[in-house]
């Protein structure tokens, strides 16, 4: 997937990482992740993508993004507000745009893009940053039922991984009897 010296973008969809991942039965280790990329390319920028609700309720999600933000993060958020469907409260956005946007204000500085989502909107910017040289690795998964990628997004790809075959990688661990603080 990686290439030592390629010039490397990833992009989070932060949103579907997290249930991917969720339903993989695992929790993503973003130190780990980044790591990962920074021992396997020459990466230029990871930027997590994250919607966040306009509440006056504590959000689990803001120690995360504080996180990340401190430790070699790109962050791009939204705020939104919820709605209730069916009982169920969800975001009455995503961030297709935003994500899309990054793809292709980060092509011309890169070699590769990797793609941590499985929606299939994106199919369209990344055949738009594949036609000006970039090659696209999406990851997500298709071992959950239903599979959290569009057959679309995976034919468009250059390369598709799984998410699963990169847990052990990426997986938060229990180090020093400690749980880690990377999300």
């Amino acid at each position: 997937m990686l290439r030592p010296n390629e010039r490397t973008a990833v992009l989070i969809d932060g949103m579907n990482l997290y249930t991917a991942s969720r339903n993989l039965g695992f929790d993503v280790d973003y130190r780990s992740l980044l790591q990962f990329f920074d021992e396997r390319c020459d990466l230029v920028r990871a930027t997590y993508y994250s919607l966040v609700i306009e509440s006056d309720e504590y959000s689990p999600l803001k120690p995360l993004i504080d996180w990340l933000g401190y430790n070699g993060y790109g962050l791009v958020t939204k705020f939104v507000r919820e709605v209730v469907e069916g009982g169920r409260r969800r975001p009455r956005s995503n961030m297709l745009v935003e994500i899309a946007v990054g793809m292709l204000e980060v092509a011309p500085f890169v070699q590769h893009i990797v793609l941590f989502s499985g929606d299939a909107e994106y199919r369209a910017a990344i055949e738009a940053v594949q036609r000006l040289g970039v090659r696209v690795t999406v990851v997500s998964t298709i071992r959950t039922s239903p599979p959290t990628i569009g057959d679309e997004l995976r034919r468009q790809a250059d390369r598709f991984v799984d998410l699963a075959d990169l847990s052990p990688e990426i997986t938060r661990r229990l180090r020093e009897g400690k749980e880690t603080s990377a999300g």
